[in-house]
């Protein structure tokens, strides 16, 4: 299933697209189908869909989300939600069933705040940023692991967000990651003016800072393009931050890259049902992270990540 989503007979490189310390190799895959769902921003904004707290007393790792949409609904791991009583992202990527309700794993990434704004949820124009994603996917797949279901560490992400404030030197009176991102929005929504999406692009391979960090796959140019500003976004805040180390440009990034689909697809995988609908695939090799959501045998998203050096 790996080897057939990932065959370079069918998925191809592009050329990389760059804005400030932020490369993006694009990958294309021709004669691609429409989607069979929505993504959480369209299904939102055509009010087909809520978010809320799972109760009135509300549960940190837990959402609810009710989907009145005749087609299931795409939500992307580490996706933003903003309101309720604290903002939170998702932990895993959840295609939710139509006319129905699921509770969504997700953590909480605005620490100082337990009271309520809004009775619903509002999407974000983001996902968390890269690295937290990264060490947040390797925290829920060893929770799987142990069968304690999709829960991430809490307290690490808390600090990984107080980290990057003190990075960029903002201050929230709650500790919400939003205010990091509002902080730089400009250079943000620069980036994202810079890097669009090609005809046939289902995903592409970022590098920020000169290294290899990560690369997120779909099964839509659809689904990718609608995607790509958070995505952007998600690792342009990582290469804004200069306090990461940076390294001179890759010298063959096709290579590099061959490289890590190679690893990707030689690594131990773990498969557990999804929340909603398919199956959660998990994917650990000593040099990275990855997971994907599998439905009906065909890859719907696949994300993975380069482990710290």
């Amino acid at each position: 299933m790996l080897k057939r989503f990932l065959d370079p007979a069918t998925l191809t490189l592009s050329r990389p697209q760059s804005a400030g310390e932020l490369t993006v190799l694009p990958l294309l895959r021709p004669g691609t189908a429409e989607p069979g769902y929505l993504t959480l921003g369209e299904a939102l904004a055509r009010g087909l869909t809520r978010v809320t707290e799972v109760s009135e007393g509300g549960s940190v790792p837990q959402l609810l989300f009710i989907n009145d949409a005749m087609r299931p609904v795409l939500l992307l791991d580490g996706e933003e939600l903003v309101g309720a009583k604290q903002n939170r992202v998702l932990n895993l990527t959840v295609l939710a069933p139509a006319h129905a309700k699921t509770e969504i794993p997700v953590s909480c990434i605005e620490q100082g705040r337990w009271h309520w704004r809004s009775r619903q949820f509002r999407d974000a124009d983001r996902t968390l940023f890269a690295t937290a994603r990264a060490a947040k996917m390797a925290q829920v797949t060893e929770s799987l692991r142990q069968g304690r279901g999709h829960r991430s560490d809490q307290g690490a992400i808390w600090e990984s967000i107080s980290e990057k404030s003190a990075n960029f030197g903002t201050y929230s009176a709650t500790g919400a990651a939003s205010d990091i991102y509002e902080s730089r929005r400009e250079p943000l929504d620069e980036l994202v003016s810079q890097i669009t999406p090609l005809p046939d692009q289902v995903g592409a391979a970022f590098i920020v800072r000169g290294r290899l960090v990560g690369a997120e796959l779909f099964d839509s140019p659809r689904t990718f393009a609608q995607l790509l500003p958070k995505l952007v976004r998600s690792y342009g805040l990582d290469a804004l931050d200069h306090s990461l180390p940076r390294d001179s440009a890759p010298a063959a990034v096709d290579g590099e890259f061959q490289a890590f689909l190679e690893q990707l697809l030689a690594a131990a995988t773990l498969r557990r049902p999804a929340v909603g609908l398919g199956e959660d695939l998990r994917i650990e090799a000593k040099e990275m992270v990855a997971a994907a959501l599998v439905h009906e045998e065909k890859v719907v998203h696949l994300s993975a990540f380069v482990r710290d050096r």
